[in-house]
């Protein structure tokens, strides 16, 4: 497979080199080569590409992030699958303030049905940190009003549709380590 090679100080494109990409060695995006260097490698929301990922087992596919996907610049992920949970599910929601407050065991995350899910979501945000750091990934673009991926609004708690500002936990986790957190409204 060839990725388009990004020269740092003209800008020039150079297809020459193969590089070989797979779901266990992704870190070969971050291959420096002389002065040559590929295109800085992002997370993206998986709902945001396409993939039936979310509470209700649709995605709100946006153009813009699929291209940084077939462009081969993003990394499509799901902390909610990654920590667990089915799609669909149960829509879930953060009871009290936010994913920072979730992190520091100072709320939770829970069904509409009242069962505790906090320990899906916290496993989640830490299994996406681990494919950040294995990428040497430094940003993300992350489905605002979501419970795990909400960076500048979530829902309320109160299951009503009402939304507040904060964080989910995936973002609180991944902003916390330094990784900037973007939304889809910024594509």
């Amino acid at each position: 497979m060839y990725r388009l090679i990004y020269h740092l100080e003209t800008g020039a494109v150079d297809k020459t080199l193969k590089l070989h990409v797979c779901t266990s060695c992704i870190v070969c995006y971050n291959v420096l080569v002389g002065r040559n260097k590929v295109m800085p490698l992002m997370l993206i929301s998986a709902c945001l590409v396409g993939i039936k990922c979310r509470y209700d087992g649709k995605s709100q596919c946006n153009k813009l992030a699929c291209k940084l996907v077939q462009e081969g610049r993003a990394i499509p992920v799901c902390p909610e699958q990654l920590g667990g949970l089915s799609t669909p599910r149960v829509p879930c929601e953060i009871k009290g303030t936010d994913g920072k407050a979730v992190l520091q065991g100072l709320a939770k995350v829970v069904s509409k049905d009242g069962e505790d899910v906090t320990s899906s979501f916290v496993l989640g945000a830490m299994e996406t940190l681990k494919l950040a750091d294995l990428a040497g990934i430094k940003q993300a673009i992350l489905k605002d009003n979501s419970p795990s991926c909400g960076s500048r609004m979530i829902h309320d708690g109160s299951f009503t549709g009402s939304k507040k500002p904060g964080m989910g936990v995936t973002a609180a986790l991944l902003e916390g380590k330094g990784i900037l957190i973007l939304t889809e409204r910024d594509l």
